[in-house]
């Protein structure tokens, strides 16, 4: 039996659901498709073993397993990708598909009014993970991707979303905040904490970056109810940024989002009442 439960003849038999390193299956599993990044889509078994610190024999067997349910697909030339069953099952996350499906028509406004990139992003633990962009193709070049992570101490969403975080997530990011390439007006803890409370007392954040381009950027709160669920942003050639109006933009745009988000709730909480108004 191999170490996914999948029969395998060369596998002597072993009792308990964990390899003989100890590690969980299903952990393995995720280090092995963790390994792929916007720099490495296509990997040999070998780069994925070395990426994912996986014994060679592991990764071939976790690799076939994948393989098998769709996780990842094989290519002609032997190299491993990500496969189509993992979109397929990350499309039902309620804070991506969901939270798009409402934000995508405003987004989608926002984006012709200014023709820069428009970014939605919400926190998991201690990074922001972008769920959706809408790029001009003359825009300035981001590093961003959908299904990406952000830092939360250099870029507008990631502020916008550790601002309004649990205070202990906070607190450790302002206790382990070490200044780096990022936002140019946070060099201490000190900086950063000052900043976050400038971003709930305005509602929204700005932010100046001048690696690996010279940007600006604007976010606002998006919010279902009285949670902060989601932060949007703008991100813009510093050139002309004051001048642009992407902050009132963006605040709106914010707004009406959560509304929206709000309206969804009542109805998901009272059908019959939503059925009744019609």
């Amino acid at each position: 039996m191999n170490e996914t439960g999948i029969p395998d003849s060369g596998d002597p038999p072993r009792r308990g659901g964990k390899p003989a390193e100890g590690q969980p299956v299903i952990d393995r599993a995720f280090a092995l498709l963790s390994a792929f990044d916007s720099d490495h889509r296509a990997q040999t078994l070998a780069e994925l073993a070395e990426r994912s610190g996986t014994p060679r024999s592991s990764a071939l067997r976790l690799a076939r397993s994948l393989v098998h349910v769709g996780a990842l697909e094989r290519l002609d030339d032997g190299r491993y990708v990500v496969g189509l069953r993992l979109l397929e099952t990350a499309s039902l996350a309620p804070r991506g598909h969901g939270l798009r499906s409402v934000a995508m028509p405003y987004m989608e406004d926002l984006f012709h009014v200014t023709r820069q990139h428009v970014l939605l992003g919400v926190r998991e633990q201690h990074e922001a993970v972008l769920v959706e962009r809408l790029s001009a193709l003359d825009a300035s070049p981001v590093q961003y991707r959908v299904g990406g992570r952000l830092p939360l101490t250099s870029t507008g969403v990631g502020l916008v979303l550790l601002a309004f975080a649990p205070s202990a997530v906070q607190d450790q990011a302002i206790a382990s905040y070490e200044p780096g390439k990022g936002h140019e007006d946070i060099h201490t803890p000190a900086d950063l904490r000052r900043m976050l409370a400038e971003v709930r007392r305005g509602d929204h954040a700005f932010g100046r970056q001048s690696h690996p381009w010279r940007l600006n950027t604007v976010a606002a709160p998006v919010r279902d109810g009285n949670e902060v669920v989601a932060a949007l942003s703008v991100v813009a050639p510093s050139t002309g940024f004051a001048d642009a109006g992407y902050g009132p933009a963006v605040r709106a745009t914010a707004r009406a989002i959560s509304r929206r988000l709000e309206e969804e709730g009542r109805r998901a909480a009272y059908p019959d009442n939503s059925r009744n108004a019609r």
